[in-house]
């Protein structure tokens, strides 16, 4: 008795064990942040895209792929030349996702490494279209400019393939040796430009004052002839008169002197 029963127990949980892990092997789980679309052997992918939490499906019939559909970064360097075919080598630097509801068609085209497959190919074309536009000078001087139309190019053509860009930056941005030397003497000969202006300038001013001095004492010989043909006699007799003043003003300082001598004398007018 004791044996069937040991027997009945042993069965029961052999049956427990076998239905768990059916039960196991028909359930999956999709992560926070994560998808699944359901591959069917006789329908193909199914439209529908399955959210977080545990799921049933049907063993060898049915395969869930799942996808991180949080952003992540992607780096591209790209190597194109602008307007005035300059060389320019510019790193750009994307955050990346799909768009969910469009999982299944994203895997039924590309493939679950999309980013690789579409981002690379894409950001090149993009690149080398907006560079293209600009000469390098205007893409050192408008780099917020060029920027923001590269997002707007990419993003556009990122979204033709189920994809959404979160963000979009230039992080690096060189030219060729030739164009940065021909750039430093470019800014050199403009200072030299500048200090030749300068003593140009200061030249023309130093001449123009000459010029005003000179009239100014011209001028003044000329009111001071013209005083003196005015005044005729009177004036001599006037500066005489002047003398005479003097010549008191010294004799009445000086006590014992009944005459001046020469030194003494006041200059004549």
């Amino acid at each position: 008795m004791a044996a069937k029963l040991f027997e009945s127990i042993g069965k029961l949980s052999l049956g427990l064990v076998l239905a768990g892990g059916v039960v196991n092997s028909t359930l999956y789980n999709v992560e926070a942040g994560h998808r699944a679309v359901i591959f069917d052997r006789f329908q193909g992918v199914q439209d529908k895209v399955v959210g977080e939490g545990t799921h049933f499906f049907i063993p060898w019939v049915q395969k869930p792929i799942i996808f991180d559909c949080r952003s992540r970064p992607h780096n591209i360097p790209v190597s194109t030349g602008s307007k005035d075919l300059q060389n320019v080598n510019i790193t750009l630097r994307i955050l990346f996702r799909p768009a969910i509801m469009q999982l299944p068609r994203i895997y039924t085209t590309i493939g679950e490494d999309y980013g690789e497959r579409v981002l690379p190919s894409i950001t090149t074309e993009i690149l080398k279209s907006v560079v293209a536009r600009f000469d390098a000078e205007e893409l050192i001087t408008q780099r917020e400019l060029v920027s923001r139309q590269v997002s707007e190019d990419l993003s556009e053509r990122a979204a033709s393939f189920g994809l959404l860009l979160d963000d979009v930056s230039l992080t690096h941005l060189t030219f060729s040796k030739d164009f940065l030397d021909a750039v430093e003497m470019k800014q050199v000969a403009q200072q030299e430009a500048e200090t030749a202006r300068f003593f140009v300038e200061k030249a023309e001013h130093q001449k123009n004052a000459a010029i005003i001095t000179a009239e100014g004492d011209s001028k003044a010989a000329a009111l001071i002839a013209n005083s003196l043909a005015s005044a005729g006699d009177g004036l001599v007799e006037l500066r005489k008169l002047e003398a005479a003043e003097d010549i008191a003003v010294q004799l009445a300082r000086s006590h014992n002197v009944t005459y001046l001598p020469s030194s003494l004398l006041p200059p004549p007018r």
